[in-house]
């Protein structure tokens, strides 16, 4: 499975927005200028995560963009969700699109395995991406002979 190119970048986005929390708001073009990701593309994912409840947009002189609630109350499930609609591996599930569904034994399952994918990227914040990862531990030679 690979996202789209459209639901990366919404996942970019969020996680730079999350970076202007405390700081007032941010405009759809500070956010592609940080990124580095194109002014409409940037405009077309605010629209989106605007209307999921994920941004809030704010009028005025004062005016901009923020996170609509705390960045760790928002998932990178609830953003692909956003951009790509209910996460599904296969459109069988809710399009009922297939050549062999009379036979299939796999229908069944497709729910399974599609909450245990929603349910990993559901356990990942978006204050979690906000900062940096943390570094990998080293280990010394004399943990390893340990």
């Amino acid at each position: 499975m690979r996202l789209s190119n459209l639901a990366d970048y919404a996942v970019i986005t969020m996680s730079q927005a999350a970076r202007h929390c405390g700081d007032g708001r941010v405009s759809a073009a500070e956010l592609a200028s940080e990124t580095g990701l194109p002014v409409p593309t940037v405009q077309r994912l605010v629209s989106k995560l605007t209307a999921a409840g994920l941004l809030r947009s704010v009028r005025g002189a004062r005016g901009g963009l923020q996170l609509a609630r705390p960045a760790a109350a928002i998932t990178v499930a609830d953003i692909v969700e956003a951009v790509e609609g209910p996460i599904a591996l296969t459109a069988c599930i809710d399009h009922g699109d297939c050549d062999f569904e009379v036979g299939c034994t796999m229908k069944p399952h497709w729910p399974i395995i599609n909450d245990a994918l929603r349910g990993a990227l559901a356990d990942i914040s978006l204050a979690q991406l906000r900062d940096p990862p943390p570094s990998p531990k080293t280990t010394t030679i004399e943990e390893k002979a340990a």
